[in-house]
C-alpha cells in the first residue's frame, strides 16, 4: 500500500506495513529459531551484553584489521538488574580473530555512562559522548582508517533525572591499533549531533501520543547501485490529524502506533553531513517500534530488516518479538513484506523472549543473523512478571550475552530458517559452515515449555 501524499520534493511514495499484512503473522517451521540454552562460557561474565553491531567498511563488508574483526555492543555491569541496564548503557568493543572467542577491549568512549555516578550524570570534558547514556547504532571504518561510531544520544548530558530525549549522533576521529597483545580503539573522538526530528516527517518528543517515543538506531549504508551514502534510523510518523486514518488504513485508536524507518542522505559522501528525507517504510496503525533497521542487497533486491516486540503491535494484531523483513527493487521501495506478513525469524512459543535485537548479514549463499540471549526459562511468566521476581531470579533468567547465530535461506519474497551456530559464532568470510541437517528441532516437545 502506498501513500497518496508526500513530504519530500521528489514526491516519492512511502511504503506501508499495513494492518492487513501484519494480521497474517503466524509462527511456522520456516520462521521459528531453535531453543537457546545458556552457553558454557559467557563472552564476559562481568557484563550484561545486548544490542550488537559490526565494524564495517563503506561497502557494508565486515572490516578486518590485521586479522581481527570488531563488534560493538551495549553493555552494563552484570551486577545490575537486567531491567535497569538501559539507564546506564555503555558502548564497548570486542575483537576476535576466529569469530568465536571474543575479547573485551573496554568502553569505546572514555566517558561512558557507567563512569558517571547515579547522583550525577553530567559528562565532563569538551567533546564527550552526548546524552546521559548511549544506545544502539553502527560503525564505519573508512578507507583512510578514520573511525565513525554512530549512536543514539539518549537523555541530555547534564540531567539529574533520566529523560528519553533521543538524537542521532556520531563520535569520529578515533583510531584502531593492533599489536602482539590484541586490538585497541582509542580517542579522542569528536562528538556531534547529526539528526534531530523535524516535527513534519518525523515526530518530535512533545508530539508523541504513543506508548514509546523513538528517534534512534542510526545505520550507515552506501547503496551499491547508486553510490548514494545513507543513514537509516528508527522513528515515528507525526499524526496531527485523525482524518489521516484513511491514508494509513487504520482506525483513530490505532494511530498512536506510528513506527517508521527513516533515511538521511549525504550528498558529498561525508559521513558527518546529512540531509533528512521522508521515511522509506511506515507502520502507522500497525506497530510503534521498527527497531534497528538495516539493509542487505542480494540479487539486485533490497532486503530491509528490523526488530520489533509483541507488545508494540496495535490493538487487534498479534505479533511476536521477532525479526521482520521487506523486499524491494531499490532502497526507497516499494517494499513488500517477506513471507506475506513480514515475519522472518521469531522465538519458539515455549521461549518467546529468548533472543532479541537481530542483525542480518550475508555469508556466501545464506544470511546469518546475530542477536543477544535475552530472557529464558520463564515457564509462562510475562516480562512484567519477571520485574516482580526476587533480584537473584531476575538475574538468573537473563542471558545477557551473545546468542547463537541463526542461518537463513533467502529466495525472492520468502525466507526459511536453516538452523543455528554456536553462541557468538560470527564466521569468517571464507569459513565453511557445517552441513545442513534435513530438519532441526526447536524444542524437546514441540510447543512445550522451555
Amino acid at each position: 500500500m502506498l501513500n497518496e501524499s508526500q513530504s519530500d520534493p521528489d514526491e516519492r511514495p512511502i511504503s506501508q506495513w499495513t494492518r492487513s499484512q501484519a494480521a497474517a503473522i503466524r509462527r511456522s517451521d520456516e520462521t521459528i529459531a531453535p531453543v537457546v540454552y545458556p552457553p558454557e562460557n559467557d563472552v564476559d561474565p562481568d557484563l550484561h551484553i545486548w544490542d550488537t553491531w559490526f565494524l564495517r567498511n563503506r561497502d557494508g563488508s565486515i572490516a578486518e584489521i590485521d586479522g581481527y574483526r570488531v563488534i560493538f555492543s551495549l553493555t552494563a555491569s552484570s551486577e545490575l538488574l537486567p531491567g535497569k541496564r538501559h539507564d546506564v548503557a555503555t558502548i564497548r568493543y570486542f575483537y576476535s580473530r576466529d569469530g568465536r572467542e571474543w575479547t573485551c577491549g573496554g568502553p569505546v568512549f572514555e566517558d561512558g555512562a557507567e563512569q558517571r555516578t547515579a547522583s550525577s550524570r553530567t559528562q565532563s570534558g569538551d567533546g564527550g559522548a552526548l546524552g546521559s547514556r548511549q544506545w544502539a547504532g553502527s560503525a564505519l571504518y573508512d578507507a583512510d582508517g578514520q573511525l565513525y561510531v554512530y549512536y543514539t544520544a539518549a537523555g541530555t548530558r547534564d540531567e539529574t533525572e533520566l529523560t528519553y530525549t533521543q538524537r542521532i549522533a556520531v563520535g569520529s576521529g578515533g583510531t584502531v591499533e593492533t599489536d602482539e597483545n590484541g586490538l585497541s580503539i582509542s580517542g579522542p573522538f569528536d562528538h556531534e549531533v547529526l539528526l534531530r526530528p523535524d516535527g513534519t516527517m518525523y515526530e518530535q518528543e512533545d508530539q508523541s501520543r504513543g506508548m514509546i517515543y523513538t528517534f534512534r538506531d542510526p545505520w550507515f549504508f552506501e547503496d551499491p547501485q547508486t553510490g548514494e551514502t545513507c543513514l537509516l534510523f528508527e522513528a515515528n510518523t507525526p499524526i496531527p490529524d485523525p482524518a489521516l486514518e484513511e491514508r494509513f488504513d487504520a482506525e483513530p485508536e490505532h494511530l498512536e502506533f506510528n513506527g517508521s524507518v527513516g533515511i538521511a542522505v549525504s550528498p558529498s559522501g561525508d559521513p558527518t553531513e546529512w540531509e533528512i528525507q521522508s521515511p522509506i517504510l511506515e507502520g502507522v496503525g500497525t506497530n510503534q517500534e521498527l527497531e534497528r533497521p538495516h539493509v542487505v542487497v542480494r540479487d539486485d533486491q533490497y532486503y530491509l530488516f528490523l526488530s520489533s516486540h509483541e507488545h508494540t503491535f496495535a490493538a487487534g494484531l498479534e505479533g511476536y518479538d521477532a525479526l521482520y523483513g521487506f523486499v524491494a527493487d531499490s532502497l526507497r521501495g516499494e517494499y513488500e513484506p517477506l513471507n506475506e506478513s513480514g515475519l522472518v525469524l521469531t522465538n519458539p512459543a515455549s521461549a518467546p523472549f529468548q533472543t532479541y535485537s537481530w542483525l542480518a548479514y550475508p555469508h556466501r549463499e545464506e544470511l546469518l543473523v546475530s542477536s543477544f540471549f535475552n530472557y529464558y526459562d520463564l515457564r509462562g511468566l510475562s516480562l512484567d512478571d519477571v520485574a516482580h521476581l526476587p533480584p537473584n531470579e531476575q538475574q538468573r533468567r537473563f542471558g545477557g550475552t551473545l546468542a547463537p547465530t541463526v542461518r537463513l535461506a533467502l529466495d525472492g519474497t520468502e525466507s526459511r530458517v536453516l538452523g543455528a551456530l554456536e553462541h557468538g559464532h560470527l564466521p569468517l568470510p571464507a569459513e565453511d559452515l557445517p552441513p545442513l541437517l534435513s530438519s532441526h528441532r526447536r524444542d524437546e516437545g514441540g510447543d512445550g515449555e522451555y
